[in-house]
């Protein structure tokens, strides 16, 4: 039995557990959700985190993005549309095919520009639907570069579900979250936060205070990207160091 095969055998038999069976539900209820929020938000004609200064990098590239008008709302609409698909048994493959683009799109953006908004929900919301796509592998498959499959038949939903609760596999799920939470808190040293007064906060009682509340100020009141500030912030953190060696 070679290594697809063996892969195959183990996928139909996770595909026949309930507890798996409930956690694709949930990736593809709670993605949804996320999805058809996000774009009634730009059908409607309003900017997303409405309630980020637009001297924010995160808020100049939502400001940006509402400014388009028509495309704005095209990817409302996509998003929408997308959602439904993954709520709708029989096209939930290719909802989640159209969604992966765009959430990875999302999840870089976040991380680019450190924006906690959704620092923690895009990578996990990366990884459920990552979970989807290997769900629907039976159907995926036909269209990978693979010429020999071992079982070329689609799952059929089997009359009752093995109950045994895959105790590894949630294990991981829980770690992945765990994992991401603390690289939200402690991944990067300087967060630009959604306000100047949280963005303060995180320099309260360190060294780098007044280094810090001069990024704070790069950021909020000056307006400037994020890179400039980050880089004014090493420069005048280094010049600082040297200075109290």
């Amino acid at each position: 039995m070679n290594t697809l095969s063996r892969f195959e055998k183990f996928y139909f038999k996770i595909k026949s557990n309930r507890w798996y069976w409930l956690f694709s539900l949930f990736c593809r209820f709670s993605l949804a959700y996320a999805f058809l929020f996000a774009g009634f938000v730009k059908v409607i004609n309003e900017r997303f985190a409405s309630g980020l200064s637009v001297k924010h990098p995160m808020g100049a590239y939502l400001e940006a993005l509402h400014q388009t008008g028509f495309y704005n709302t095209f990817i409302g609409v996509a998003q929408i549309l997308t959602a439904v698909l993954l709520i709708i048994p029989r096209t939930v493959t290719l909802g989640a095919l159209l969604y992966f683009p765009i959430i990875l799109n999302i999840w870089i953006l976040s991380f680019a520009l450190r924006f906690e908004g959704s620092f923690v929900s895009a990578p996990l919301m990366v990884l459920a639907n990552l979970f989807l796509l290997v769900w629907n592998y039976d159907r995926l498959k036909y269209i990978l570069p693979i010429k020999n499959f071992g079982q070329t038949k689609l799952f059929v939903k089997p009359k009752s579900y093995t109950t045994k609760f895959p105790v590894l596999f949630f294990s991981a799920v829980v770690s992945c979250v765990v994992l991401t939470v603390i690289l939200a808190q402690f991944g990067y040293e300087v967060m630009p936060r959604n306000s100047i007064s949280d963005c303060k906060e995180q320099f309260k009682n360190t060294p780098d205070k007044t280094v810090g509340f001069d990024f704070c100020d790069c950021i909020h009141n000056k307006g400037k990207s994020l890179t400039t500030c980050l880089e004014a912030f090493e420069k005048d953190k280094a010049k600082n160091n040297s200075n109290n060696l």
